[in-house]
C-alpha cells in the first residue's frame, strides 16, 4: 500500500498524514501544555497555602455532582463522530448538536430542582451553592464547544485545539488565584470557573468557525448510536466509578476527609495530566483512522503506551520521594501533612492508569466497545466492592487502599488487548519500570542521608533524573536518541 494513498474512498487524510500528525500533536500537545501545567501546579501550590481542606473538599465533592449529572449530557455522539470512518456531514453535526443542547438544558433543570437535597446532604452553604450553579453554567458552555472540537479533532489538528485549552486554563489559574489571595474563599472558583467557560467557548470558535444550527436526522442518529451508546455506557460506568465514589466518600470521610484525599489524588495525578491525556486525546481518532492496518497500529500503539510510561513512571517517583520534604520545609504546607500516606497509595493507581487507560483507549478505536464495557463492570464493582469498606474501617488512608488495588486489576485489559494487537508490553511497559525502580531506589537511599531543604530536593530531583537516564539508555540504546530526533524533525517540517 502506497504511503500516500488513503486508508480507504471516503477517508479525510491518507495513513501517512494520520502518522506524521500524530507525531506532531503528541509532541505539539505536550509541548505546549507542559507550561500551562507548570503554571497550573504552581496556582495549585499557592492554593493549598491560602484554602483549608474543608474548602477544597467542597469543591470536589460539587464538581463529582455536576461531572455525574454530565454523563446524561450526551449519548456519546460526539465520540461516535470521531471514531466514524467517513466524514461526518452536516446532518450529524447538527443532530449531535442539538441533542446535546437538549439534554445540557435538562441537566440543568435537575442539578436546580435536587439543590435543596445536595445542600442538605453536603451542608452546602450560599457560596456552595453558587458554585454549583457556575459549574451548571460552564456545563452550558462546553456543550456549545463539542462540534468545533469534533471537526479539529478529526482532522487531528491539535494545534489548533490545545490554544483554546490554554487560554481558558491560563486565564482560569490567575483568576482563581488572585481571587485566593484576597481572601474569597470557596468563591474564587466560581468566578474562575464562569471565566474560563466564557474564554474557551469565544476561543474554539475563532479557531474553528461552525455555524450552530438545530436539525434532527434519524438516519444519522441511528448510525453514531450504534457506537455512542456502548461507548456511553462506558462512560457511566467510569462516572459511577470516579464522580460517583466522590459523593460517597464524601458521606463518610466529611469534607475535610474528601480535601485530604481529593489532593492527594490530584497531586499524583499531574504526571498523567503532563503527559498522558495529551496522548490520548491524539490516539485515539489516529487509531481509529489506522483501525485496518494492525501492523502499523502495532508499533504505534507500543511507541505511544512507552511514551506515556517512560514520562509518568519517573515523575510519580519522584513526587512521592520529595512530596515529604516540601510539606516539612513550608509552614503552610503542614495541614497537609495527612495527604502523604494517601499519595503514596494511590500513586500505585496512577501507574497502572498510564497504560490502561492507553489500552481502552486502543480497544475503543478499533470498535472493540464491548470489551471495554465488559472492563469497566469489572473496575466499577471493585471499586464499589473495596473503596467505601475500607474508608468506613481505616478512613481516607483505606479508601486509598482501595483505589491502588483497583489499578493493580488494569493488568487484565493488556492481557486482552494483546490478542487483537500484538504491541510490545516489555518495550513500553516493563523497561520504564524497571528504570523507575532503580531511580527510586536510589533516592531513597540519598533522601535518607540528606536533611529536609530545598537544597536537597534539587540534589535529589537531578541524582533521580540521571539515574533514571543512564538505566534507561542501557536499556534501549541509541533507540531512545533516535526516537527524539524523528519526533524532532516531524514536529518543525512543513
Amino acid at each position: 500500500m502506497d504511503e500516500g494513498q488513503h486508508l480507504d474512498p471516503t477517508a479525510e487524510i491518507s495513513l501517512e498524514t494520520v502518522k506524521e500528525r500524530s507525531v506532531k500533536g503528541i509532541i505539539t500537545l505536550t509541548g505546549r501544555t507542559l507550561v500551562l501545567n507548570v503554571i497550573s501546579l504552581i496556582a495549585q501550590g499557592l492554593l493549598w497555602a491560602y484554602l483549608s481542606p474543608d474548602e477544597f473538599g467542597v469543591f470536589f465533592v460539587v464538581s463529582a455532582i455536576v461531572n455525574f449529572l454530565v454523563y446524561f449530557s450526551d449519548i456519546g455522539l460526539a465520540a461516535a463522530l470521531i471514531q466514524k470512518k467517513e466524514k461526518p456531514d452536516e446532518g450529524d453535526l447538527r443532530t449531535t448538536f442539538t441533542i446535546q443542547q437538549i439534554l445540557v438544558i435538562v441537566i440543568i433543570g435537575i442539578v436546580f430542582a435536587l439543590t435543596p437535597f445536595f445542600k442538605a446532604k453536603y451542608s452546602l452553604d450560599p457560596s456552595g451553592q453558587m458554585l454549583l450553579y457556575a459549574l451548571c453554567a460552564s456545563l452550558l458552555m462546553s456543550s456549545l464547544k463539542s462540534i468545533p472540537s469534533v471537526l479539529l479533532e478529526r482532522k487531528l489538528e491539535f494545534g489548533k485545539l490545545v490554544l483554546p485549552q490554554v487560554v481558558e486554563q491560563l486565564v482560569y489559574n490567575i483568576v482563581l488565584v488572585f481571587m485566593a489571595m484576597k481572601g474569597f474563599g470557596l468563591t474564587s472558583f466560581t468566578v474562575a470557573v464562569l471565566v474560563r467557560g466564557v474564554v474557551g467557548l469565544a476561543a474554539i470558535y475563532a479557531l474553528q468557525p461552525w455555524k450552530p444550527g438545530i436539525a434532527f436526522s434519524r438516519k444519522s442518529l441511528s448510525g453514531l448510536l450504534k457506537f455512542g451508546l456502548p461507548y456511553q455506557v462506558n462512560s457511566l460506568l467510569a462516572t459511577l466509578k470516579d464522580d460517583g465514589m466522590t459523593l460517597v466518600l464524601g458521606g463518610i470521610l466529611g469534607t475535610a476527609g474528601i480535601g485530604i484525599l481529593g489532593t492527594a489524588q490530584r497531586l499524583s495525578q499531574y504526571p498523567l495530566r503532563f503527559f498522558m491525556d495529551n496522548v490520548t486525546r491524539v490516539t485515539f481518532p489516529a487509531f481509529s483512522r489506522m483501525q485496518d492496518e494492525k501492523e502499523n497500529l502495532a508499533r504505534v500503539v507500543t511507541r505511544s503506551i512507552f511514551f506515556i510510561c517512560f514520562l509518568v513512571f519517573p515523575a510519580i517517583v519522584g513526587l512521592v520521594i520529595l512530596a515529604p520534604i516540601l510539606v516539612r520545609v513550608i509552614p503552610k504546607y503542614d495541614k497537609w501533612t495527612p495527604a502523604l500516606i494517601p499519595l503514596t497509595i494511590v500513586s500505585v493507581n496512577v501507574l497502572f492508569a498510564s497504560f490502561s487507560t492507553q489500552i481502552t483507549n486502543l480497544l475503543n478505536a478499533i470498535g472493540k466497545i464491548k470489551i471495554t464495557f465488559f472492563l469497566m463492570i469489572m473496575w466499577t464493582g471493585l471499586t464499589w466492592a473495596l473503596v467505601p469498606l475500607l474508608a468506613a474501617k481505616f478512613g481516607v488512608t483505606g479508601a486509598a487502599i482501595g483505589y491502588a488495588v483497583v489499578g493493580v486489576s488494569s493488568g487484565i485489559g493488556v492481557y486482552i488487548a494483546k490478542k487483537y494487537v500484538n504491541f510490545s508490553v516489555n518495550h513500553s511497559i516493563v523497561k520504564p519500570a524497571l528504570g523507575a525502580s532503580a531511580m527510586a531506589a536510589v533516592m531513597l537511599i540519598v533522601r535518607a542521608v540528606l536533611p529536609a531543604t530545598f537544597y536537597s530536593v534539587s540534589i535529589l530531583a537531578v541524582v533521580g533524573a540521571s539515574v533514571y537516564g543512564v538505566v534507561m539508555f542501557g536499556l534501549i540504546g541509541a533507540t531512545l536518541i533516535e526516537d527524539v530526533k524523528k519526533s524532532l524533525k516531524t514536529v518543525f517540517s512543513k
